[in-house]
């Protein structure tokens, strides 16, 4: 049985992690870089280790630091988190050959689907319907055109072993192949620098889709369960910014559909632990296989509330070799739950905005419909080296409409100084039609910019 738990990580995700560990019992080990020695979170370790500089090259994505201070604190599990070194199969296997337990699938299965090409290949191979495209990477400027020309065009380029937003372009047209060939270096660049491959692959673009994920459970007797989808539509860069559970656009039927499949491919992969797939909706109503991914997502906590679960006790329980305690025609959703990102961003532009927390105020949780994922406090300082989420604002209603209604106060209610942020634009978007009314799909934030600006054009 896990008895000392190593998170590394930084932000609220350790928060959140220690939050499971004290009930449970299980010590908790911090690290840190020097850039984040004022975390609140580290007074609550048994132990904490510096682990380098701020630049999370030397410190978050530093394997060698972590695993010294596993070593030196003696822990028997590691938990990534999300980010940095979440699907790391160096890392994983790292701790794994220092008899160290990690909480998610094992190095093998890391390897294995941190290419996207692989995932997408073995979905075709079982009948998991993919977006048109190529399932191994392309390499010439010939390569994409003909790829271009057979699945239409516009395309996306996209990084073999991205994530997060990163290495996405879209090609409109690839009739000049000077500008193509720029666009692949460029990308190749930005992959080698990012996540050690410039692979590159092409994806035909669905028009105007939904973002849908299924969150997963997998032990390593072969049980899988399902616990719901997510809607993740709202995005910028394609990143998450609001996401829901369930998802107002998918049908019973939709969602039966949609366990069968991510269970075909979770039992075929040997998968432990928990994980997400990816889709995508068409307007035409069809799923597509997108990605997988083999981590606690940040949007966990919406799924937490509509099933009642801990994801991160799931995840312990899974790592300690224990079997799943519910089956599939056990989980049931209850009421609705919405998770708005609030970054350290401007509200218009969503340009990242670094700086120090003057004055804070959270929204009230006593309650139990509201809650909010953080690690900030007044003074603190938001730096330019990490991702610029603040805070993560999670509510809970009876239907959709109650969720919104309980989010939409909880943002009026919390208030962040010395920052600029993002909680106006949240409840900008929450208190719009279009997603009052669930009609919205990822282009929602560039189609209302566009519309603002032609409403901004002189007559």
């Amino acid at each position: 049985m896990i008895k000392r738990l190593l998170i590394a990580n930084r932000g609220e995700i350790v928060d959140r992690i220690m939050r499971t560990c004290e009930r449970l019992g299980i010590e908790t080990v911090a690290v840190y870089s020097e850039a984040d020695r004022e975390a609140s979170y580290l007074d609550r370790a048994v132990l904490s280790y510096c682990i380098g500089p701020e630049r999370p090259t030397e410190s978050y994505l530093n394997i060698d630091a972590l695993m010294m201070a596993v070593n030196d604190s003696q822990a028997d599990a590691v938990h990534p988190g999300y980010g940095f070194l979440s699907e790391s199969a160096a890392f994983a296997e790292a701790v794994t050959q220092a008899g160290v337990k990690w909480i998610g699938p094992g190095p093998g299965i890391l390897q294995s689907i941190e290419s996207k090409c692989f995932c997408r290949w073995l979905a075709q191979e079982l009948d998991v319907p993919v977006t048109p495209g190529t399932l191994k990477p392309v390499t010439t400027v010939k390569e994409i055109m003909v790829a271009a020309e057979r699945v239409g065009l516009p395309i996306l380029l996209k990084l073999d072993k991205g994530g997060g937003g990163k290495g996405i372009e879209v090609l409109e047209e690839a009739s000049d192949p000077g500008s193509v060939a720029a666009v692949l270096e460029r990308m190749k660049r930005i992959g080698e620098k990012a996540f050690a491959s410039g692979d590159v692959y092409v994806e035909k673009v669905i028009p105007a889709p939904r973002h849908i994920e299924v969150q997963f459970l997998a032990d390593e007797f072969g049980n899988v369960i399902c616990l719901g989808e997510r809607e993740c539509s709202i995005q910028r860069r394609y990143q998450k910014i609001i996401e829901e559970s369930p998802s107002s656009i998918v049908s019973e039927q939709e969602r039966n559909g949609l366990y069968e499949q991510t269970g075909k491919l979770v039992r075929e992969m040997g998968y432990v632990g928990a994980g997400t797939i990816e889709y995508l909706r068409g307007q035409d109503g069809r799923f597509y296989f997108m990605e997988i991914n083999a981590r606690l997502q940040v949007e966990h906590p919406v799924t937490e509330y509509v099933t009642g679960l801990d994801l991160i006790e799931q995840q312990i329980k899974i790592a300690n070799g224990e079997p799943l305690d519910l089956c599939q025609n056990e989980i049931r959703l209850f009421g609705h739950s919405i998770e708005c990102r609030i970054y350290a961003e401007d509200s218009e532009t969503f340009l990242p905005c670094p700086g120090t927390i003057s004055r804070i105020r959270f929204p009230d949780t006593c309650w139990g419909s509201i809650r909010v994922d953080h690690a900030i406090r007044q003074g603190s300082c938001i730096s330019p080296c990490y991702d610029p989420m603040l805070a993560k604002v999670i509510a809970w209603g009876k239907d959709r409409d109650a969720a919104i209604c309980n989010i939409t106060q909880a943002l009026k209610t919390f208030l962040i100084e010395g920052v600029e942020n993002t909680i106006d634009a949240s409840l900008s978007i929450l208190e719009s039609e279009s997603f009052q009314t669930g009609d919205f799909n990822t282009s929602y934030l560039a189609e209302r910019k566009s519309n603002e600006r032609s409403t901004d054009l002189p007559a």
